[in-house]
């Protein structure tokens, strides 16, 4: 349990720039106090003791902002940085090395008593505000930018943008080193509209030379006239 603990501690450290040393992170840290309590909460739903488990994960919401269903299942290492207002659906799956940020949305999109959450594979990044519904599954080392809305499933080493989610390859990225730079990631809108754009600036291009063009025939045309009006007053 202990080793469990000193695993969770690092990957705190080694994801969160701001944590500075472990007794910090023990005592204000509400995503790793949340995982903590949701440990304990799975274990008595799987138990049979479910009405604890959810007392228990009604506390955890109190103290820490972040709403885990008991019957969840989380892998290591998983790291809720922040945590305000997560909230995880009962039959979601979270694997290893996972990074949620706060505002995150696991949930379901069915009222049927069936696997309705997401499962979510190792090394996923998940930005703030981002949602994903329905029983779907995020491909490892893939990355959800910030607000998107995920209905659909997400290739292993991808990028998901949007609402809805829109899909951008990522292929040969390091899983060494993290990347957080949110504002980089690719925008599908932002491309599209620049498109456009350009495509307007052509057509603009084409039409200003057929206006110059017709602007030239028309001034000949009219010294041709001239020119036969003089001929004939001569």
């Amino acid at each position: 349990m202990f080793n469990n603990l000193r695993a969770e501690i690092q990957a705190i450290k080694d994801k969160d720039p701001a944590a500075r040393s472990t007794l910090e992170i023990f005592l204000c840290y509400p995503g790793f106090y949340g995982l903590l309590m949701h440990r304990v909460s799975h274990w008595l739903w799987n138990h049979s003791l479910k009405l604890l488990a959810r007392m228990n994960s009604n506390l955890a919401r109190f103290i820490t902002g972040i709403e885990i269903h008991p019957g969840a299942t989380f892998g290591k290492r998983v790291f809720i940085d922040h945590g305000m207002g997560v909230v995880v659906g009962e039959t979601a799956i979270v694997g290893d090395d996972v990074l949620i940020y706060q505002g995150v949305i696991l949930g379901g999109t069915s009222t049927e008593k069936t696997k309705r959450h997401p499962t979510i594979e190792r090394g996923v990044i998940i930005g703030a505000g981002a949602k994903v519904m329905g029983n779907i599954t995020i491909g490892e080392y893939s990355k959800i930018g910030t607000g998107a809305v995920v209905l659909k499933d997400v290739p292993p080493e991808s990028t998901c943008v949007g609402v809805p989610g829109r899909i951008v390859k990522c292929k040969g990225v390091s899983h060494d080193k993290v990347d957080l730079d949110h504002n980089k990631l690719p925008d599908p809108v932002a491309k599209a509209i620049r498109t456009l754009e350009e495509h307007l600036e052509e057509t603009d291009k084409h039409i200003q030379i057929l206006y110059d063009k017709n602007e030239i025939c028309f001034a000949r045309d009219i010294r041709d006239e001239q020119e036969e009006l003089e001929d004939l007053f001569k």
